[in-house]
């Protein structure tokens, strides 16, 4: 792979000298294109994100599933974090290891959010990991983790599950400190449905994030942080470390929750904004606790919806309101440095999800005429690129069908390391954001 720079260098230039064709189809040939995107990586590399450019497209989940997969038996990667809900996650992680139902089926709604389990692809990663697992000769186990945070559409989840997780530790430790807390928190959380009324999502006063129960309930929690990180020594020696380290994560991701309750009790022209971003930072917190579990045992595959995982600012049409926040991947850019590294994904058309042809000119026409069907072409953060011709670039056409979708622009240049572009994607289920 030649890097086109230079001081003539044109955007066609750049796309006929790097990109890298292969096809789902063709296993040795797409393996062959993930190890040339591998071999460029800093070997400091701990967590890869892989980004979709919309949500139910189907080669995008089949790419993903083949790239997992490659990375586990050529890179030895040890776990993959998609967007779905941390806390359910646990129950899919049970099932590729073996452990709880016997089917699929038992798991699909419970262990995923959004409706994910129903999608096709999600079913094959899952039941590959689990065969994975069960062979004997593979002694490293892979895992599976959500890492959204309990803030689902339309409804957002009681902290009963979460802030349960820490006091279930605390009790299993000291039994008579736990109840103590146990006994201070639980008639603070009143009714899950109220935490959870879908209303709340669009109507401050619908919420009870700054009841006085609530702000009380934001007050224990900060007490029951406090109480485990200063009595660490003690906790670690009477458990392990792995399960103190959980029960602190999860304190730490009810305080989280609970901001976003109070953030949804309250009335202010940034609402939105505000909220996007606190999910974003709970996302970033959720990852670096994951990786932080598979240290010692492999690397992380991440994978989510583009927006999620880039570097830059996002932007979003909110009704008449644009809401502007630091996604994921801006987080985990400042965490992680050079041990953080995103792919991004681009569609040329798919009349499935109502995206057209792509406009002559636009940046995804240019990307597609390379040789395919798909194709990894790495970005260089925009360094010896011609600026004038990417800043110059008009979005192309959006969906409409599908409102998760996302075009590529001049940002995504330097908020991805790799695109990974498709010539096109069908539709494999429905468009959450």
């Amino acid at each position: 792979m030649t890097h086109a720079a230079g001081a003539d260098v044109t955007l066609d230039d750049w796309i006929a000298h790097e990109a890298i064709p292969c096809s789902l189809a063709s296993r040795p040939d797409f393996n062959a294109a993930v190890d040339t995107v591998i071999a460029s990586l800093d070997d400091a590399v701990e967590l890869l994100g892989f980004g979709e450019a919309l949500h139910g497209g189907e080669e995008l989940l089949v790419l993903r599933n083949q790239l997992f997969q490659r990375l586990v038996e050529a890179y030895g990667y040890s776990a993959i974090a998609i967007e779905s809900n941390f806390p359910r996650g646990i129950i899919i992680n049970e099932y590729v290891l073996g452990r709880g139902p016997a089917s699929y089926e038992a798991v699909q709604d419970t262990g995923f959010s959004h409706g994910f389990g129903k999608f096709a692809a999600n079913r094959e990663l899952v039941e590959w990991m689990r065969h994975y697992n069960a062979d004997p000769a593979h002694q490293m186990k892979l895992h599976f983790y959500g890492f959204d945070s309990p803030t689902d559409v339309p409804s957002t989840d009681s902290p009963r599950q979460i802030l349960h997780v820490a006091l279930d530790y605390l009790n299993l430790v000291d039994e008579a400190l736990g109840q103590e807390y146990q006994n201070r928190i639980d008639p603070l959380l009143g009714q899950d449905s109220a935490w959870e009324n879908p209303a709340a999502m669009l109507d401050p006063t619908q919420a009870i994030g700054r009841s006085p129960e609530a702000t009380a309930l934001r007050i224990e929690t900060e007490e029951l942080i406090s109480e485990l990180c200063v009595r660490r020594p003690e906790l670690v020696a009477k458990s392990d470390e792995s399960r103190y380290l959980e029960a602190v994560h999860y304190a730490v991701m009810a305080r989280q929750l609970l901001n976003f309750h109070a953030k949804l009790a309250q009335t202010s022209e940034k609402r939105q904004a505000r909220l996007l971003g606190i999910r974003a930072a709970m996302m970033a917190e959720n990852l670096a606790y994951i990786v932080s579990r598979e240290q010692g045992r492999g690397n992380v595959l991440v994978f989510a919806h583009n927006s999620h995982l880039k570097r830059g600012k996002v932007q979003w049409q909110w009704g008449n309101e644009a809401v502007i926040w630091w996604p994921v991947g801006a987080h985990l850019h400042e965490m992680f440095g050079r041990r953080y590294v995103v792919i991004g994904s681009a569609v040329g058309e798919s009349a499935a999800n109502g995206i057209g042809q792509p406009e002559a000119g636009m940046l995804e026409a240019r990307l597609t005429s390379a040789p395919g069907p798909a194709r990894f072409i790495p970005t260089h953060q925009g360094q010896g690129l011609p600026v004038e011709e990417i800043v110059a670039l008009p979005l192309r056409s959006g969906s409409q069908k599908n409102g998760s979708y996302e075009p590529l622009s001049a940002q995504s240049f330097t908020d991805f390391d790799w695109l990974a572009v498709l010539d096109t994607t069908a539709y494999n289920g429905w468009g959450h954001f």
